[in-house]
């Protein structure tokens, strides 16, 4: 006899109540294929102005509606500590988008794999193959790129992902999820582990992450490494600075000490790179005075700050 799973998927909406319909459709065909699959949707309404629509299903539903539209990242977060708080019968907690891009018959192999793992690390789904446009996966490919080049860490997965019970209390005590999920995760050390699928197409409508809204993920991504961010704007603004004081080093020792010939221009050269080398000490000045603001902070992790977002019953 198989050991029965309990599994409780935490899904984003806004304004796309009829994706979330297919969706649960979509997630009784795997019950039906995994008898021993029990599964509760908890959905996060992330201020949608569309009138809430909660299909029928045999499955069971909790809608937390939210009292403003707090973004994608924010509503997961909100999602995860509901369940860490509200729930108590579960193994498994799946985040996914209600939209059809994370399909639903993978969730088996994501829990699979974690099960593999002893349930000591989260399984993301790492993308094989994505359904956008080119324009889309040209500025997904630069974004990788971009993102391993600021914080030294490669990314390949987005928010499709299955956590363990035992984890979930690590992951809602971060605060970097706020920002990014699968960014705070990495961020955080917690382990994790990868699982190529391919990526979905949309149920209906059209995917609110365009080229502009990328950008602003990408940012959302990187924000979360801010120390480390930090720690490299200093250095190449120290090398800046060297390279600089070097430059303006070689221009007065060949006018002072050697007989080689100086254009007319090097004194309005000097005081350029001078300029450099100032506005260089103030990057420098700025971002180290952020760091040191930002370690001064320090706030206790809190995983009830979901109570704030949700609309009281």
């Amino acid at each position: 006899m198989q050991q029965e799973k309990k599994i409780i998927c935490v899904t984003p909406i806004y304004n796309d109540w009829e994706s979330f319909s297919i969706l649960i459709e979509e997630l009784e065909k795997v019950c039906v294929e995994f008898s021993n699959y029990q599964i509760k949707i908890v959905a996060i309404n992330d201020g949608s102005s569309d009138e809430t629509k909660c299909p029928s299903t045999s499955l069971p539903i909790q809608i937390v509606n939210l009292k403003t539209n707090i973004g994608h990242q924010r509503a997961i977060a909100v999602g995860l500590q509901y369940v860490y708080n509200e729930e108590q019968d579960y193994d498994f907690v799946v985040v996914l988008d209600s939209d059809g891009e994370d399909i639903p018959s993978h969730i088996p192999l994501l829990v699979e794999k974690a099960e593999k793992e002893q349930s000591k690390k989260i399984i993301f789904a790492e993308r094989n193959k994505r359904q956008e446009s080119i324009y889309f996966k040209m500025g997904y490919f630069f974004y990788k790129r971009i993102f391993y080049f600021l914080t030294g860490q490669k990314i390949s997965f987005g928010n499709f992902s299955v956590i363990p019970n035992q984890i979930l209390s690590r992951v809602v005590h971060q605060s970097n999820i706020w920002n990014h999920y699968s960014g705070g995760i990495i961020q955080s050390k917690i382990p994790f582990d990868k699982l190529l699928l391919d990526r979905g197409k949309r149920y209906s409508g059209v995917s609110k992450m365009n080229f502009n809204n990328l950008i602003l993920h990408g940012l959302s991504s990187i924000s979360v490494y801010f120390d480390y961010l930090s720690l490299k704007i200093l250095r190449y603004s120290l090398y800046g600075i060297l390279l600089c004081s070097l430059s303006v080093g070689v221009v007065l020792f060949k006018k002072y000490v050697t007989d080689s010939a100086i254009p007319g221009w090097a004194s309005s050269l000097i005081l350029i790179i001078s300029s450099i080398i100032l506005q260089l000490f103030s990057v420098t000045l700025i971002v180290l005075l952020m760091q040191l603001s930002s370690r001064k902070n320090i706030t206790a992790p809190n995983s009830k700050i979901y109570k704030k977002f949700i609309v009281e019953k």
